[in-house]
């Protein structure tokens, strides 16, 4: 009996698409080959300083058949390959090919969502589902990038029912695939996956599903959805167990929306010419700079300043402090602390909080070598929900920096600014965002 429902559930449930998966390949590297076609058909990394103990952020199909990639040591990606072209990334020039991309993309298919700076999502409606025709706008989708953005920005496309398996089907074939997943293939059709090809299962997850016995893919479709359920311990597994077999469980794996923004910061790790306290406080100053023009653009206010600061150690430093290794390679020792205050948005205000805590940091051999500073602004408050003080007067700080922010988007973000960051007005550019779509602000990004 229920192997009869089994085939009846598959039979109601018709062979078309839902949505489209756009995954664009080794996007950043991608979009410098663009612009330097003398770099195209060569190893190629993006790295966010150019510092032999940072490491690549993203890396050109070229530089990844060599074993490069994205996390790599850049001291090794020189090792493995010494012609290795290295560019430090720029944010503004991501951002701006994304939305042309974008544009791209509209003029076959609308987009739906788009869950990061190189992935965009199109839900197909109507006869669009049928496989042939999503083929064809598939197809169309790759032709018009080329032929509107460049020739070297290449991309996978993923066609499922859902979101999620529309995502799995993008990884299943790189670089300028084009995968399908049909409800009458699943889930014998992504049996051979690794549990780490799932969307939200990560190294952590993996340990957890394997101390449950499960290590294969075959094993997790292998369970029923009050399995599944048991097996994550929420009702994720419920609609993972839908999602993999081509079901809709109303959210097709997008992610659940968070009503209020918690924080935003800005983050740096220091070029050798920063890395000491002077540097470290001009490049703390010019990331307070920009988070707290970031906080005005976005209307919040804040009442939490925190700033961490990571110190490189010597071997014997390290050795006595039993000291863990940074991503880059560094042996580390950390230092972080927070500042509350009434709530504020200008950028005065923040300094001297900033000023506060940095007077704060410790002392020491072991803490005369900064290599990485971060500034976040937490407890954000909007703008609609701020209470003035009713013993406030004349808002002077804010005027200020309502004059600053004016100044600052029509010629730069940094053209008008506090001395303090004067040594650092050059670095810590806008990074590359991986998780959303940068905001333009102004002349630049952020």
């Amino acid at each position: 009996m229920e192997a009869w429902r089994k085939r009846l559930a598959e039979a109601a449930q018709p062979d078309r698409f839902g949505f489209l998966h756009v995954d664009l390949n080794s996007f950043f590297a991608s979009v410098e080959q663009q612009l330097h076609p003398e770099y195209r058909d060569r190893p190629l990394a993006v790295v966010p300083t150019l510092a032999d103990t940072t490491s690549c952020i993203a890396a050109s199909y070229e530089a990844k058949a060599l074993g490069i990639k994205t996390g790599t040591q850049v001291g090794e990606a020189k090792r493995i390959c010494p012609e290795i072209v290295l560019i430090a990334g720029n944010h503004s020039q991501y951002a701006e090919f994304s939305h042309r991309i974008a544009q791209a993309v509209e003029r076959c298919c609308p987009v739906a969502h788009t869950p990061s700076i190189d992935e965009m999502v199109c839900q197909l409606m109507g006869r669009e589902q049928e496989p042939p025709r999503a083929r064809q706008i598939a197809l169309a989708i790759k032709q018009a990038i080329r032929d509107d953005v460049g020739e070297t920005l290449r991309c996978s496309i993923g066609m499922a029912p859902n979101r999620y398996l529309a995502k799995i089907a993008s990884d299943m074939q790189k670089p300028d695939g084009l995968i399908g997943l049909l409800p009458s293939q699943l889930p014998r059709a992504i049996t051979h996956l690794a549990l780490r090809d799932l969307p939200g299962v990560g190294a952590r997850t993996e340990v957890r599903l394997n101390a449950k016995g499960i290590t294969t893919m075959q094993q997790l479709l292998a369970l029923d959805r009050r399995g599944m359920h048991a097996l994550w311990d929420s009702v994720w597994g419920d609609r993972l167990y839908h999602w993999l077999r081509g079901g809709d469980t109303g959210d097709d794996g997008a992610p659940a929306p968070v009503e209020v923004q918690k924080s935003l910061g800005h983050s740096h790790v220091l070029g050798p010419e920063f890395r000491s306290e002077e540097g470290a406080w001009a490049v703390a100053h010019k990331l307070l700079h920009k988070a707290a023009m970031r906080l005005r653009m976005e209307r919040f206010y804040t009442t939490s300043l925190a700033v961490a600061i990571r110190y490189q150690l010597t071997r014997e430093q390290a050795e006595q402090m039993k000291a863990k290794k940074h991503f880059s390679g560094i042996k580390q020792a950390g230092w972080g602390m927070e500042a509350r205050f009434p709530d504020c948005q200008d950028t005065l205000s923040l300094l001297e909080a900033l000023q506060r805590v940095w007077k704060q940091r410790p002392q020491g051999p072991q803490f005369a070598r900064p290599f990485f500073v971060g500034i976040t602004l937490r407890n954000l408050i909007p703008e609609s929900e701020h209470q003035e003080s009713l013993f406030a007067g004349q808002d002077r700080r804010g005027e200020l920096s309502a004059t600053m922010d004016k100044l600052n988007l029509k010629y730069g973000h940094s053209t008008l600014h506090f001395a303090g960051m004067l040594a650092a007005r050059e670095t810590a550019p806008t990074r590359i965002a991986f998780t959303q779509i940068p905001v333009q602000y102004g002349v630049d990004y952020m």
